[in-house]
């Protein structure tokens, strides 16, 4: 091994080590889960609907961007190897619809359907307002060392709503500017994964840390390529906002802004709590 060969593996990005994919015929990948983002019992699932994404990327009939993908979490991913089945269900004029299966010994674990498309240029409009939040600089890093695996590779910037045991929130709301903690230019990969990075809402409205976990997360993609561009490195804005909680799971609304006050994607999930 050359000194040029270990420097560009030492150079790969923590978050881009999670999602290596081998190829092993076309629409056919194997992985092996991350530890590096790892949760309370099992990869973090933002990690998951990024590497669903990334075999959709990597395959050689794509056309265009995502623009909306949905994940069910289908069972417990463990860190034995896993093997992603691409399938292009459809090939239209603006719009390719895609799914995929993630599978450990045989059996699904996790499955997304996925929407990309070729960039239009048309008419647009953003009729939503940013959240009103004070700027990334003037806002504490949050320590996120001692936590999960996963949490320790961002950075996040709480405004409003951190994590905390001492008390609940009845709005369970929560601002954030976050980033990659290595820097790593945004991209949909990246988008994929904030998307799922705000804490299930049941441990802010109820102020414990009760077994929780995403059962579907819906993301939908607004930004085009030159705006991920754009943005580069410099942290994201994010709110995650619950609607109601009820017979054992509730839903949670993401956003994700731009420090130019563009909406990059929004999110719906639906998560299971045990009482």
């Amino acid at each position: 091994m050359t000194a040029a060969t270990i420097l560009a593996e030492a150079a790969v990005h923590p978050f881009d080590e999670a999602l290596t994919l081998r190829t092993l015929a076309e629409g056919v990948y194997e992985g092996v889960p991350s530890q590096l983002y790892w949760n309370m019992a099992g990869p973090f699932g933002g990690v998951t609907a990024a590497t669903l994404m990334k075999g959709v990327l990597e395959h050689p009939a794509l056309r265009g961007r995502p623009l909306a993908q949905t994940v069910n979490f289908c069972a417990a991913i463990t860190p034995d190897p896993f093997v992603l089945k691409v399938v292009l269900e459809r090939d239209g004029k603006s719009t390719q619809h895609w799914s995929v299966r993630l599978e450990q010994a045989g059996q699904m674990a996790a499955n997304a359907t996925l929407v990309t498309g070729p960039e239009r240029d048309t008419w647009g409009a953003q009729p939503s307002l940013p959240p009103a939040a004070r700027d990334a600089a003037d806002v504490p890093v949050f320590t996120t060392a001692a936590l999960t695996a996963w949490f320790s590779q961002y950075e996040m910037r709480f405004d409003h709503g951190a994590p905390s045991l001492d008390q609940s929130s009845e709005t369970g709301l929560t601002r954030a500017w976050l980033r990659d903690r290595q820097a790593r230019p945004l991209d949909y990969l990246a988008l994929a994964s904030m998307a799922d990075a705000f804490a299930p809402r049941v441990f802010l409205m109820r102020g414990v840390r009760a077994p929780a976990a995403t059962v579907s997360l819906s993301t939908y993609f607004l930004a085009a390529p030159d705006e991920l561009a754009a943005q580069d490195v410099r942290p994201i804005l994010g709110q995650a906002q619950p609607r109601a909680a009820r017979h054992g799971f509730h839903d949670q609304t993401v956003e994700l802004w731009s420090d130019a006050k563009s909406l990059l994607a929004v999110s719906h999930q639906l998560v299971w709590f045990k009482d």
